[in-house]
């Protein structure tokens, strides 16, 4: 029989995806011990053309800047000059302001804001992953929480001009270079990056061992954000976890993406889930 508790965790609800890896596995202690490859299901097949000129870029320098100029030609994101407005529609003037741009640069504002409802809709989506958090705990449903979410992530600012294929191709564009050219500082198997998150909920995030003993288990949101070093992840809560992160749940990393896109510079954004981490009080 099922009980109150387990019908409260968002992992039980949905477990269908694109990656071909169920929820309850992808968010697991487990996977994220012994990772696998993951891959958004007919994403690189749809655009072979982009993958095929990534492949002839000598280093992530130009890659990124075949990557953007790409994805602005395909998806229009480049801002209309005056001359042009006229022959525009309304919905096209304002087509550009809806990119994976627009979308990362309002996560770095506020991860719970609408920029990062739609990004938490799109891990939903993609990978299974259902938020636990956004303004508020998502427990039960209905909620007034859960309705702000559902709210945010349907709404038009943010959520138009085919912003889930956007992010497919930045998911792609992102394990891609990570393949081709291990920009990461990563462990011996390859596989993982040390990486660290701050907090000052980790007691409301804690799913096995204690806080006292350093080593725990905690269940973080389905996309959260980590910072390359200790002194960065200080500055965001009293408690530092260091965490070792699969490659393959990394989305945005440092020198991936031309410009400030993120408001941290040691800044990575990952899917989220259950991760054994090593907690120290600073």
């Amino acid at each position: 029989m099922t009980t109150d508790a387990e019908r409260d965790q968002p992992p039980r609800w949905y477990s269908t995806n694109l990656v071909g890896v169920p929820a309850p596995v992808l968010s697991s202690v487990a996977f994220n011990t012994h990772p696998v490859p993951l891959a958004i299901a007919g994403t690189r097949e749809s655009y072979v053309g982009l993958f095929s000129l990534l492949e002839r870029s000598q280093d992530l320098i130009e890659a990124r800047d075949i990557f953007t100029h790409f994805l602005a030609i395909t998806f229009g994101l480049r801002k209309p000059q005056a001359h042009e407005l006229a022959d525009l529609g309304a919905a096209e003037q304002r087509r550009w302001q809806s990119s994976w741009r627009k979308l990362l640069q309002g996560w770095g504002m506020d991860a719970n804001g609408h920029a990062g409802a739609v990004l938490k809709a799109w891990v939903e989506s993609r990978f299974g992953l259902v938020p636990i958090f956004h303004k508020a705990p998502l427990a039960r449903f209905p909620s007034a929480s859960w309705v702000g979410y559902l709210q945010e992530k349907a709404a038009s600012r943010y959520n138009n001009n085919n912003i889930f294929q956007q992010l497919d191709l930045l998911f792609e564009f992102a394990q891609w270079a990570l393949h081709r050219f291990r920009p990461m500082a990563c462990h011996g198997d390859a596989k993982h990056v040390r990486l660290w998150r701050g907090s000052n909920q980790v007691e409301e995030q804690l799913v096995a061992g204690r806080l006292q003993d350093r080593r725990c288990t905690i269940r973080l949101n389905n996309l959260v954000s980590f910072s390359l070093s200790q002194e960065a992840a200080s500055c965001f809560g009293d408690w530092v976890m260091e965490v070792s992160v699969p490659t393959c749940k990394m989305l945005v990393f440092p020198e991936l993406l031309p410009g400030q896109v993120l408001q941290g510079e040691q800044e990575v954004l990952a899917l989220g889930g259950d991760y054994e981490v090593l907690a120290r009080y600073v």
